[in-house]
């Protein structure tokens, strides 16, 4: 299964709960290395191979997470912000969909979210909707 997790705005305690655990059990981790925060690293297990997505090209990335599938490896795909919002995954989930293989999306915190804290009048009811997705393929 190939998870693409969602890093927030940045900051190491702002990943969803959720989308730390996944980079605890990962045994591939392939983050966007020129956007996310290295440090969200430092959670991962011993003998967890780690790609910077920063120097590959789209073609590599999804090498990794064939090769990975195949092995049966948890494979976290670490992109910055909001996943369900916005971000460049839309070709990825093209091409495993293609191979047939599973994938979900982690949410991630959004840097709208923490505007609320401004003022509580800032907060909008729009924030409280929560968007997940998960794809299985039924063989």
């Amino acid at each position: 299964m190939i998870v693409f997790v969602g890093a927030g705005p940045g900051a190491e305690d702002l990943i969803t709960v959720r989308g730390q655990q996944y980079l605890k059990e990962a045994d591939i981790i392939i983050y966007a290395g020129s956007l996310v925060n290295p440090g969200l690293l430092q959670v991962k297990k011993e003998g967890c191979e780690v790609y910077n997505s920063a120097y590959m090209t789209l073609e590599e990335v999804l090498e990794v997470m064939y090769a990975g599938e195949k092995e049966g490896k948890r494979i976290v795909r670490l992109h910055t912000g909001d996943p369900c919002l916005y971000g460049a995954i839309r070709e990825q989930m093209d091409a495993l969909e293609e191979r047939q293989i599973p994938y979900e999306v982690c949410p991630g915190v959004s840097s709208f979210c923490g505007a609320s804290r401004i003022s509580s009048s800032a907060i909008s009811p729009i924030v409280s909707g929560i968007c997940c997705v998960s794809h299985s393929v039924m063989v």
